[in-house]
């Protein structure tokens, strides 16, 4: 499951640090947030496709790795992505 350029240019806009940035944690964490609930809502229809589902786990520990990273470098960065993504932790 991709996202289209039109989408994940938005989440790039919204989530970037400054005018040239495509790949702080920020914008990362964004669009693997955005896959991995995408790919929560296909296993709503599909629940017995178990190859994507390896696939949403591993995104799920990339993000964690991610988060792990930007905590430790900026905690009121982190924060404030927790809060603006809506993630529990």
């Amino acid at each position: 499951m991709r996202l289209s350029k039109d989408r994940k240019s938005d989440i790039i806009s919204s989530y970037r640090t400054h005018t040239s940035d495509t790949g702080s944690p920020e914008v990362q964490i964004a669009i693997l947030s955005r896959r991995i609930e995408d790919l929560t809502q296909h296993f709503n229809d599909q629940p017995k496709d178990h190859h994507s589902r390896r696939g949403l786990l591993m995104m799920v520990g990339t993000r964690r790795r991610l988060l792990d990273y930007l905590k430790g470098k900026d905690a009121v960065r982190y924060r404030e992505l927790i809060k603006r993504l809506g993630i529990r932790k």
